[in-house]
């Protein structure tokens, strides 16, 4: 069935006049599509409206138009999702880590949270598709793109057996007009058992991951300083991928270099000189090879034994696949592979390449070959190569493997460094000129070897002569070094001008480099063509492995010790093998050969046993953990007072940072990524403890106080965070509440808790706005929930917060003390006191960074509730624009 849509009043088939007003008398089919990224769902509008439709905003935007679909006339609407809509996870009931004993996670139930919870994805889906009969689904095709399917189908209302309410799955390969056309003509079924495989993958991926994490995490950070890392993750895939990176650590550790020797007689033949390799290569023998080097040496004649010609060809690539893609822009352009592939998937959404995940090096009999060639024949770069090839006919690449997923990599169509920024456009290069090589002809050359005898031992010099270039003229770096040798003749004697004994000694191999990385990954089978650039980054992140010049992975001691300690408990937890066991039961599942439910529990029941021995054995890996690090007791400085014993806690800088109390033998972690200082002495009213200042990274960072003890065990319910500390879950937090800085504390009367310094409500979020206790003299308001941020009136000696709140908006006074040489008020006072809503000097004085202007939206006013009525005009500097008094902070 043609399901091409035409716009209405756009028909070409005149004789359809009639049988077109019948159907657009009744009313009209309602279509909605759903895309994974807002610029594939504006193409695939685009194209399928020719450029004529209407767009709304929405949680993501909204294309509609009109059309015909399934012979009849029909209202489309085009949205899309940002990526998964649901993330799997454990209930809240499992995240605290002091409550929950990690093999209790392999039997533990799992459930399905928004992914982008701001985004409101879910509401947005089931809004758009009321009163739909159809739904077509646009997302990548893969297997997460098939997950995500059913997770649109689910939000969405619709079911796949539903004979009312259909669904139907568009498969394409580029966001080209031709490939969207063409996927509208072949709408397929979402493939079930291939979404069901990611939910498998998901589900063990998590268990096993959070299991043995929490718990190496809690083991050791509990017992060492100075591990440097935020996390000790393990992994299935992540873990043998580290593997890989010390294995060839302690090839080169272990590595004894020999010393070898090897003779090289010269010659000197119309005018050319030339050095002869020895057919023996090396010996390690010195006594033996200096015998040798006698003997040539005394015969001093070398006679010609053989020379052959013969003509040989370098085989032009074939097609692009993802592995290969990573592995030069790694090796070549120095990105590494999480980088190229955000790289190329912005070329992909931009329409300029082809789906950048794909496992096939081989192309279609039908692909389009002439067109891709015409694109490129309009860029002035290629625009002679691609004419030539175009006029002198060009081959079909050579054979390669043919995945059954997406077509290689290709370039769409023809783009210039200013449209795409110099990052992208080396990437996006490479693959122009890639495509090129695989049409064009294989580079010829002739091959010279000339063979010599002398006091009975062989040698040999080799000639190298291109006489087609073929594809190496567009790929220049694979092009064949030419050497040129004098003619030879065979029984030619040719007189020995000198003999050199090399001496050399063997050399240990480099440390990987991530291209070699990705070779041993995709030939061991660990993660796929998408996820083996998260694993790599995943081994950066966690300070396992460093990335040095040249690209190589040099593996930490942290890491180093990490896989000894596996290979000493259970040598199956760092081998590719057991990913390998995971992804065979993944793909059976993928293909409808297991059951999704099975293949979970059998996989988990594994890991149970295994986990179970690992924790019997940490001893183990404990002893050498003992050998490598600092204990807690005798790292870090004195910091703050504990609120227990009341002796001076160690402040541990080195990731995860965190307090030792030696005394208590307590641990508390502390935020991230930013510095920590004593904060005036003063303790928190509910523990005793010393307070804290954290100041986040940046000029622009937040500061706010924290006491040790309630940022780790939260004094009130429900209070949840960005900031969570870093001994972090399934959900980033060290367990249920945690990370409670004082901006969240609801303590009555301390004066750092919010009810204290919260000042209003913040227009981006159901945050509040509070005042910053140390940024003096540019004084500041933060939300304690996103990056808003407000500016406070300059100039001012000092700014408080009262315990007056305002009649109009609710929102907190604020006294404002100004420098006398920089007052604003009458008569040279210094001393104001106002809401910054509500007073016209003070709301003319601030300033909004990194959120929506406070006029653009209503709302609530205060600290969520009041209804925020000023009765001012004025203007806030650097925003532009007047006040009205009938606005409230949200508006603001």
């Amino acid at each position: 069935m043609n399901y091409r849509i035409a716009p209405l009043g756009f028909q070409l088939n005149l004789g359809n006049q009639r049988k077109h007003h019948s159907h657009s008398a009744m009313a009209p089919l309602k279509v909605l599509m759903v895309a994974e990224k807002p610029s594939i769902a504006l193409s695939v509008a685009s194209v399928l409206s020719h450029g004529q439709m209407h767009t709304r905003r929405g949680s993501t935007e909204v294309h509609e138009f009109e059309g015909m679909f399934c012979g009849s006339h029909a209202h489309f609407k085009v949205t899309s999702v940002i990526g998964h809509v649901f993330s799997v996870d454990f209930p809240a009931k499992y995240q605290d880590w002091t409550v929950t004993d990690p093999e209790d996670l392999f039997q533990a139930q799992v459930v399905k949270s928004e992914s982008n919870p701001k985004a409101h994805i879910p509401r947005h889906l089931s809004q758009e598709a009321r009163g739909c009969g159809h739904l077509v689904l646009w997302l990548d095709c893969d297997r997460e793109g098939e997950n995500i399917c059913f997770e649109v189908v689910q939000c969405a209302g619709f079911h796949v057996s539903d004979g009312k309410r259909k669904v139907h799955r568009a498969r394409f390969s580029s966001v080209t007009e031709k490939d969207i056309l063409k996927a509208m003509d072949n709408l397929v079924e979402p493939n079930k058992d291939e979404a069901l495989a990611v939910d498998a993958r998901q589900e063990i991926d998590l268990k096993v991951g959070v299991a043995f994490t929490r718990f190496q995490t809690s083991f050791f950070q509990g017992k060492y300083g100075n591990l440097d890392s935020r996390v000790i993750s393990y992994g299935p895939c992540q873990t043998p991928t580290l593997g890989f990176c010390v294995q060839r650590y302690f090839q080169i550790n272990t590595f004894k270099p020999e010393k070898f020797w090897t003779l090289h007689p010269h010659i000197l033949v119309s005018g050319y000189e030339l050095q002869l390799d020895w057919e023996r290569h090396k010996l390690f023998d010195l006594d033996v090879a200096m015998m040798f080097q006698k003997l040539v040496v005394q015969d001093g004649i070398l006679e010609v034994s053989d020379v052959s010609e013969k003509q040989e060809n370098k085989v032009r690539p074939s097609g692009l696949n993802t592995v290969n893609l990573l592995k030069v822009a790694s090796s070549a352009l120095g990105f590494g592979p999480q980088v190229a592939m955000q790289l190329a998937e912005r070329l992909y959404t931009q329409g300029f390449i082809s789906y950048p995940r794909t496992e096939s090096t081989a192309y279609p009999s039908s692909f389009d070959f002439r067109g891709i060639l015409g694109a490129l024949a309009k860029n002035p770069i290629w625009s002679d190569y691609a004419q030539n090839l175009l006029s002198e006919g060009y081959l079909k690449p050579r054979s390669g493997t043919d995945v059954g997923d997406h077509p290689p990599i290709t370039p769409m169509r023809s783009a210039t460094e200013d449209m795409l920024g110099n990052d992208a456009w080396r990437l996006y290069h490479y693959v122009c000129q890639h495509f090129l090589g695989t049409v064009s002809l294989d580079c010829k050359y002739v091959r010279t070897k000339v063979e010599f005898s002398i006091a009975g031992e062989s040698f040999h010099c080799v000639g190298q002569r291109v006489i087609v270039k073929g594809f190496t003229s567009i790929m220049p770096w694979l092009a064949i070094s030419e050497k040129n040798i004098p003619q030879f003749a065979k029984g030619e004697r040719i007189e020995v001008s000198k003999v050199e004994l090399f001496e050399g000694e063997t050399s240990p191999p480099d440390y990987l480099s991530e291209s070699e990385l990705i070779s041993l990954m995709e030939k061991n089978g660990i993660g796929t063509d998408a996820s083996i650039p998260v694993h790599i980054n995943n081994i950066c992140e966690r300070n396992f492995v460093q990335v040095q010049a040249g690209r190589k992975l040099v593996p930490t001691a942290l890491g180093i010790t990490l896989i000894r300690g596996y290979q000493c408990i259970d040598p199956d937890l760092c081998l590719p093998d057991i990913r390998s066991f995971i992804e065979h039961q993944i793909t059976l599942v993928a293909k409808g050969q297991a059951d999704h439910s099975h293949v979970v529990q059998h996989v988990l029941q594994q890991f149970k046993r295994k986990y179970t021995y690992f924790v019997k054995q940490i001893d183990n890996m404990d002893a050498l953990f003992e050998a490598q690090f600092s204990p807690l007791a005798d790292s870090g400085k004195a910091l703050s007072k504990c609120g227990k014993c009341l002796r001076y806690m160690k402040y541990i800088s080195t990731q995860p940072s965190r307090l030792y109390c030696g005394t208590c033998e307590e641990v508390y972690y502390l935020p991230q990524r930013g510095t920590i200082k004593l904060y005036k002495e003063l303790t928190c009213p509910l523990d005793n403890f010393e307070l804290l200042i954290f100041s986040m990274a940046g000029p622009e960072g937040k500061s706010f106080p924290l006491c040790p003890y309630c940022y780790n065990s939260p004094p009130f319910e429900g209070i949840d965070t960005l900031f969570g500390a870093s001994k972090t879950g399934s959900t980033g937090k060290l367990g249920k509440g945690a990370g409670m800085p004082c901006f969240l504390c609801l303590h009555p009367t301390c004066r750092h808790s919010l009810i204290a310094q919260g000042v209003c409500a913040c227009p981006e979020c159901s945050g509040t706005l509070v005042l910053d206790p140390v940024s003096a003299p540019k004084w500041r308001l933060y939300c304690n929930m996103c990056n808003c941020l407000v500016l406070l009136p300059q100039g001012a000696h000092r700014i408080a917060t009262t315990r007056e709140r305002c009649p109009e908006c609710d929102s907190t006074i604020i006294e404002v003390d100004f420098n006398k040489n920089a007052t604003p008020l009458e008569d040279g006072a210094t001393l104001h006191v106002g809401c910054i809503l509500c007073d016209a000097l003070l709301h003319s004085l601030v300033e909004v960074k990194h959120g929506k202007s406070f006029f653009k939206r209503r709302g609530m006013g205060g600290r969520g509730r009041g209804s925020g009525r000023g009765a001012h005009r004025g203007r806030a500097r650097g925003l532009g624009k007047t006040v009205d008094p009938k606005m409230s902070f949200r508006d603001f």
